[in-house]
């Protein structure tokens, strides 16, 4: 039995996410399903994290133990032959069989996109989130670099979460601007629950000057009070993980 891992790309947009549910389309299960429909083995395959309702990625990675000896080199193909046109395998490899796409990442980067413009844009509209207000862009890169570093992210977890140790670190935040469309990438050890698009929601809220305190003053509070709105799933892209 071989241990693969898979890269993948999908538009999260018609997904419950990425988890398998009994009444619901999930990426997981619709990779399963293509799984099975080339070998004919029942699988389940790991992801490195969980990615909620319409959100998206250009870099997922999964694993999953497989008999069948259909050479990896020609199983995207295979299976993209059944996936639908918003599911792409776009790499596959035979890993060490303690792999686990999970527990041995060490890092993730996320991708937003914002389009700012007072005007919607149909193109876009499953892949960033429209902010029609006037955004000051450079008070947002700013106070952006405060995030970088090891802090007590608390005040930018959703409630709902069980996680007890809220100390994450942040290595890297990158703000550009091309014509309308803002894009934010944020690289760290690991992300609390919506964690990237408080963050987002909280640039954009500064941006606008609906939250005065700056994000220094912000992250010491551990206050979810103080920190912005969560920004809408469909902006949010998956877009590498370490190991």
């Amino acid at each position: 039995m071989r241990n693969l891992m898979i890269k993948i790309q999908y538009n999260g947009a018609n997904y419950c996410g990425w988890q398998k549910q009994p009444d619901s389309l999930g990426i997981q299960g619709t990779i399963e399903k293509a799984i099975f429909d080339i070998t004919k083995e029942e699988v389940k395959i790991t992801g490195s994290g969980r990615t909620d309702a319409g959100v998206h990625a250009l870099g997922q990675v999964a694993n999953f133990k497989l008999n069948s000896d259909i050479p990896y080199s020609k199983l995207p193909n295979a299976l993209n032959s059944k996936l639908p046109k918003d599911i792409s395998i776009i790499d596959c490899k035979e890993v060490d069989d303690q792999f686990h796409a999970r527990y041995n990442a060490k890092g993730k980067r996320y991708r937003y996109l914002i389009y700012n413009s007072p005007y919607r844009n149909p193109i876009y509209k499953d892949t960033s989130y429209h902010v029609k207000y006037e955004l000051d862009f450079n008070k947002m890169c700013k106070e952006a670099k405060s995030l970088i570093g090891t802090h007590d992210f608390k005040g930018f977890m959703s409630s709902g979460s069980s996680v007890i140790d809220t100390v994450r670190t942040i290595y890297d935040i990158e703000i550009t601007k091309d014509e309308d469309m803002i894009t934010i990438e944020v690289e760290g050890s690991g992300f609390l629950y919506n964690m990237v698009r408080i963050i987002v929601g909280t640039l954009v809220d500064i941006g606008r000057g609906r939250i005065k305190d700056n994000i220094s003053e912000i992250i010491d509070s551990k206050s979810r009070s103080k920190t912005g709105h969560t920004a809408p799933a469909h902006g949010l892209f998956l877009k590498k993980v370490d190991y």
